[in-house]
Parts: structure tokens; C-alpha cells; sequence
């Protein structure tokens, strides 16, 4: 199996280039002066169309010298029962009909290229296929839909800011013998309702709605190559982050792989029950590269052209996975931007999570945008603003976090709050400032604004960026911890060796809660509400579900955690305070004391911000390991957060004055007048 080194690369873009034994192209070294002349096609009929006149296939091929069309009855281990010719057409593409509708069979193509028929594929489209998505699938989308699907439609966002998003894996989710759900690892686990863990505790979609989230972020959704769907009894695990057939679900989470109708009907199934719960659902996607590389679906119906090559004619690899797409080539840029829209019209898909999505451009990028808001003016996209090596496109043209404001409607994920508040994500042992370690106060800072530019944030003194960024907070995603690297659990464990379990439950509500209260959208990792940890194991893509899975039991045995964590959802939905949504407001209401300490943070958020009903906001963090004694303005305050406790609605009064602030904690006050 394929190490999977783009998820080992998930921090700040890396300039060396990752020589992941790519394969050499057997014809050319430099083909861009020829792929600039390929024809594109945008039409809406590729690559299967069904109407009253029949079946019609379409397959975008410019340098095909001929290409076929291959009928089956099954989705596997059949002979065809009938090859169809294509018909070169406009713009690059073949075509062939059968004057009947051929529900319920399958499909191949293949192609010839330089003197040579290449394998069978089910080509870039294949919006339906059987087990394994070897073979395309015909079938009446119609029927796939549940009651109710006409009307149904995700929760509605005014801005992106108002959103706390909660990364899952469906595994993970799902699959310990304590998650008292029946459909265990699939799409439908999320449709049970009234689900407990073995010691009573909500699980499943109940847990979501009692923890207080607005959107789930589900790991690649789409079908993915790792895991044989004819073998699913064995434990088989996987990210998902090898994509085959980017337009069909993955049938590993279906009850049924082998028919093409099930893991479709299942996944609207899903979604219609979390919209039903007010819950938005993302979907990560991964365009920038593909599995395979020769035998990829898009090699085999246009050789070479969506993917970017070095000088030598090797796979140039900026993905760690052997290969990486080519977005600035018109039809690449189409298929992704069609891809994306066919998503939100069909499942009514409420958001996008772009991985690396530095190794798109940014035009690409904005197209995307521009598109899913005319589909859906709730939809929001956001994404990795790195690479995991080096591209031969243009830094100025590539998706970073330093190139967001070139980018409208597209956020990206904040390594420096991410780094500075728990310790480098790839160093274990390295600490942050939730965690005692000193350097880190003005990065911390740099996420409290999110990015943008402050009159008090130093940015020269930021450990990962140097300049503001961000011209807006819409455009910054806040976490500490998400699928890749140690979760924040095993983060602690390894970084505060020889601290008692409470200690590290405190650092990471000291770590949530800069992230829930920083400007931004929150973003967090599912199961660390509970304190899941994932055995200590850094990078667990392909690990068993023994190590994946959460515990539902940890919700019983941590349950002040879990309770803290609602609070935080519930502070943060009450308050726009915390949610502002221009720089200019950001710098106007956001206030910074000058106090001492490397690991002491205090300010206040002013003047009714975002028109919030608390006139002002005091949040004190200290990340050391002593008492901090902070002023703070005489006054009746509301006691919110205080030594490691929090309550949305209030714990108290004070009235101000010299207050001490306990080891590893916040200390977050409000008053009205």
C-alpha cells in the first residue's frame, strides 16, 4: 500500500521537492506547448446522459485515435455483452448512443493512444459505479432520493464565521462496540436516532446536537481506493485521501457496495437526517492528485494532460503522493469547479474542505467559489493553504495562506494558532503556550485577530508568518489538532510527560477555548471533546479501527470535559463578540493589555462588537504553570471561565479589581454596562 505523505505534510508549505518514486513518461519531457492546444469542453453531458432517446455517452479525449464504449449486466467478473464505436465530436470529445435507457447496466471506456488501446476505465465521471468503481453504473438518480429530498436544504449561513466545524472520519466515529449504533462505519450511522453508549450517554447524531457544532466536516466521502469493497468484514481502515471516482460516494460506507443505487441513496440519507438536526455537512475533497498515476482514470482518457510534470517528464509530486494535478489547464480547472457544483446540486453538500489546496491556483480557486454561491449562498469553502513539496506553479498563482486575499470567499487553516498554542504539529515533545513554553505570545496574538492586521500584533515576532495575511477573519479556520498528526490528546501526553490527567484535560480547555473565543471559525477534531487519543500514534491513516475509533465510554469517564466543550459551543453561538467579520473591527473592539509573563495573555473585546449584548469581553490566558494576578477594571463583571470551569450563561459575579488567574486556565469576565 502507498504511504500516504501528503497527510504526513500537513503544516506549513515545504519547498523541497518529494521524489516519491514517481514514474518517467515514456514519450516527451515538456508537453505544455501541446496540452495548451487541447480543445476543452464544458458541456453538461459528460460522460453519460439518459433521456427519452436513449443512452448517450460523451468521453473528453483530444489525442485519442479511437475509443469505445464497453456494456456489461454486472459490476464485476463478467464478459461485456456489447462494445459501442465513438464517434469523434466537437471539442475533443467522442461520442456514442444505444436508442434505449439502459438502467441497471455498466459501463467502460477505453481508449487508443499512439498506436495502442489502453485499459478499460470508467473515466473521470462516473457519477454511479459498483464495488470497487471499476465499472460505471447506469442508473435513475430519481430513485435514489428519500422522502423529502425535494425540499430539503443545510442550515444557513450568514457568514463563515458563525459556523463551529467538527472533523470526523466515519469509522472513527462510529465503529467501537460502545456507540451503541447498529450501522456501524457507514453512512447511516448518522441517520440512527436515540442512540446510547454501554454506560447511557448520547452517541451518534444526538451526541453532535447535545455538543452544540453546526457542521459536521466528513473525511473523503467520495470512492477511494485503499479499501476492497468486497472485503468488508476484515478491518480495513483508511482516510480516503487516494481518490479513484471523485463523483461517486465510497461504497466502504454503504450497506451494500456492490449496488451502485445504495451508497448514493445512503450518504442523502445521512445528510438529509443531520439537516434534519440543523447540522451542516463539508466535504473534504482531494483534487490535487489521483492514487495511481499511468492507470489513473484520467491517464487513461487523456495521457498526461492533468497532471504537472518536471523538465525530465516526471511526475512533479507537490501532493508527497506520487503526483499532482494540473488546475491551470482549462479542463482540469472545469472538472474541479463541475465536480464541486455537481456535489452541492445533487447531495446538497452545505461546504468544501480543500486538501493542499496550495497546489491549486488561485483563479481555480475563485471559480470554485464563485460557482457553489450560485448554487447555495450558505455554501463556504476553505482549505490547506500549503503544499507537501515544491510545484512548477507560480508562488504568486498557488492557494496559500499568504495568497487568501486573492481569493474571495475562501478561508484557509491558521497554522500559527495552531503551532504557538499546543507546539509544532510534526515535533511531539515541542510545547506551546498552553502548555508552558515561552516564544510563543505574539503568534498566539496573531491567531486572536486572525491573521489581520493589528495596531498591537507584532507579526515580526510570529513563529510561522511575518505580515497580516488576512484582510478579513471570514478568511481564517482556528484549530489545534484535526485528523493528521497527534490529535491534541496524544499531543499532550507526549509534549507534558509525567502530568497527571487533569493537567493535560486543562491545557487542551485552555487550547479550545483560545480557538472558540479567537476570531475566525472555530475548528476541531471529532472525539476530543471526550479526550480521545489515538494510541499515540502520529499518523494514523492506515492504522486499524483499534486505534482510530472512539470510546464512547470516555464520554461517562471525562464528562466535565465533555460538558466544558458544550459551554464553549454555546459562548460562542450566544456571542457575536466573537465573530466579527472585518479587519477594521477586529482592530477597532480588540484591545491588548500590556501584561508581563511569556505564557500571560489579557484583552478585552469593547464597545458592544459585532453588536453583541456584552459591552465588553475581558479573556485572560495563562499557560503557565504558576498563578497569574492580573487588574482588572472595577465594575460588575460576569464570572464566565474561571480555574478550568466555564459557563456560557455565568458562574458568579466580581467586581473587578486585582484577580488571579489559576495555572492552565482562562479567565473570561463580561459586563453589560
Amino acid at each position: 500500500m502507498k504511504i500516504n505523505l501528503s497527510k504526513l505534510c500537513s503544516g506549513t508549505a515545504v519547498s523541497a521537492v518529494l521524489l516519491c518514486g514517481a514514474p518517467m513518461l515514456s514519450a516527451q519531457t515538456n508537453m505544455e506547448n501541446v496540452y495548451s492546444t487541447y480543445p476543452a469542453y464544458n458541456g453538461t453531458d459528460l460522460e453519460l446522459k439518459v433521456d427519452n432517446q436513449g443512452t448517450h455517452f460523451t468521453l473528453w479525449s483530444p489525442q485519442a485515435q479511437a475509443a469505445q464504449v464497453s456494456l456489461y449486466d454486472t459490476d464485476r467478473n463478467s464478459p461485456s455483452t456489447a462494445v459501442l464505436e465513438m464517434i469523434k465530436s466537437d471539442n475533443g470529445t467522442w461520442r456514442a448512443s444505444v436508442p434505449a435507457q439502459l438502467y441497471g447496466k455498466f459501463y467502460t471506456f477505453r481508449i487508443k493512444y499512439n498506436g495502442k488501446w489502453l485499459d478499460e476505465t470508467p473515466g473521470v465521471w462516473a457519477k454511479a459505479v459498483g464495488a470497487n468503481g471499476r465499472r460505471a453504473a447506469i442508473i435513475d438518480f430519481s430513485t435514489t432520493n428519500p422522502i423529502g429530498w425535494e425540499t430539503d436544504k443545510g442550515p444557513e449561513v450568514k457568514n463563515i464565521t458563525d459556523v463551529i466545524i467538527y472533523e470526523m472520519h466515519h469509522r472513527d466515529f462510529s465503529i467501537h462496540p460502545s456507540s451503541g449504533i447498529t450501522n456501524k462505519g457507514k453512512f447511516l450511522a448518522l441517520t440512527e436516532q436515540g442512540t446510547r453508549s454501554l454506560l447511557g450517554d448520547k452517541t451518534g447524531i444526538d451526541h453532535l446536537k447535545e455538543l452544540g457544532i453546526t457542521h459536521i466536516h466528513i473525511l473523503p466521502s467520495y470512492d477511494y481506493n485503499s479499501v476492497d469493497e468486497t472485503q468488508l468484514p476484515s478491518n480495513v481502515y483508511n482516510w480516503g485521501y487516494d481518490p479513484y471516482n471523485y463523483n461517486a460516494p465510497e461504497g466502504s460506507y454503504s450497506t451494500n457496495p456492490a449496488n451502485p443505487a445504495t451508497r448514493i441513496m445512503e450518504m442523502k440519507q445521512m445528510i438529509k437526517a443531520l439537516h434534519d438536526a440543523g447540522i451542516g455537512v463539508i466535504m473534504d475533497v482531494v483534487y490535487n492528485h489521483t492514487a495511481n498515476n499511468d492507470d489513473s482514470n484520467f491517464s487513461l482518457t487523456a495521457p498526461g494532460y492533468y497532471y504537472r510534470h518536471r523538465q525530465d517528464g516526471s511526475y512533479s509530486d507537490a501532493s508527497g503522493c506520487g503526483n499532482e494535478t494540473a488546475s491551470e489547464r482549462q479542463q482540469m480547472r472545469n472538472y474541479i469547479v463541475n465536480s464541486v457544483k455537481y456535489w452541492a446540486e445533487e447531495y446538497h453538500i452545505d461546504g468544501f474542505r480543500f486538501d493542499l489546496m496550495a497546489i491549486h491556483d488561485t483563479e481555480t480557486m475563485n471559480e470554485v467559489a464563485k460557482t457553489l454561491k450560485q448554487v447555495n449562498p450558505h455554501i463556504f469553502i476553505y482549505g490547506e493553504g500549503w503544499t507537501c513539496g515544491d510545484t512548477p506553479l507560480p508562488v504568486e498563482r498557488r492557494a496559500l495562506k499568504e495568497n487568501v486575499a486573492k481569493m474571495e470567499g475562501i478561508a484557509v487553516f491558521s497554522d500559527d494558532l495552531r503551532d504557538a498554542v499546543k507546539g509544532h504539529y510534526s515535533n511531539g515533545e515541542n510545547k506551546g503556550f498552553a502548555t508552558n513554553a515561552p516564544g510563543n505570545k505574539e503568534t498566539v496574538k496573531i491567531g486572536i485577530v486572525a491573521s489581520t492586521a493589528h495596531p498591537q500584533v507584532d507579526y515580526s515576532k510570529g513563529n510561522n508568518s511575518k505580515f497580516a495575511y488576512a484582510t478579513a477573519p471570514t478568511q481564517i479556520i482556528n484549530y489545534v489538532s484535526c485528523h493528521d498528526d497527534y490529535s491534541l490528546t496524544d499531543k499532550l501526553h507526549v509534549s507534558m510527560k509525567g502530568a497527571s490527567e487533569d493537567e493535560m484535560m486543562r491545557a487542551a480547555r485552555l487550547a479550545q477555548t483560545i480557538v472558540f473565543t479567537s476570531q475566525g471559525t472555530p475548528f476541531m477534531f471529532a472525539g476530543e471533546e471526550v479526550f480521545r487519543d489515538k494510541k499515540g500514534i502520529h499518523n494514523t491513516y492506515n492504522r486499524p479501527d483499534s486505534v482510530n475509533a472512539i470510546d464512547w465510554t470516555l464520554k461517562n469517564k471525562n464528562a466535565e470535559q465533555f460538558a466544558y466543550y458544550c459551554e464553549l459551543t454555546k459562548l460562542r453561538k450566544a456571542h457575536p463578540a466573537f465573530r466579527m467579520t472585518t479587519a477594521e473591527a477586529v482592530a477597532k473592539h480588540i484591545v491588548f493589555d500590556d501584561v508581563k509573563g511569556e505564557n500571560l495573555i489579557s484583552y478585552s473585546i469593547k464597545d458592544n462588537a459585532n453588536g453583541d449584548e456584552w459591552k465588553e469581553i475581558k479573556l485572560v490566558f495563562n499557560g503557565s504553570k504558576e498563578p497569574c494576578e492580573v487588574k482588572i477594571k472595577k465594575g460588575e463583571w460576569i464570572v464566565i471561565a474561571q480555574d478550568g470551569q466555564l459557563k456560557a450563561d455565568g458562574m458568579g459575579t466580581t467586581k473587578g479589581g486585582k484577580m488571579t488567574v489559576a495555572p492552565t486556565s482562562a479567565l473570561i469576565l463580561a459586563r453589560v454596562k
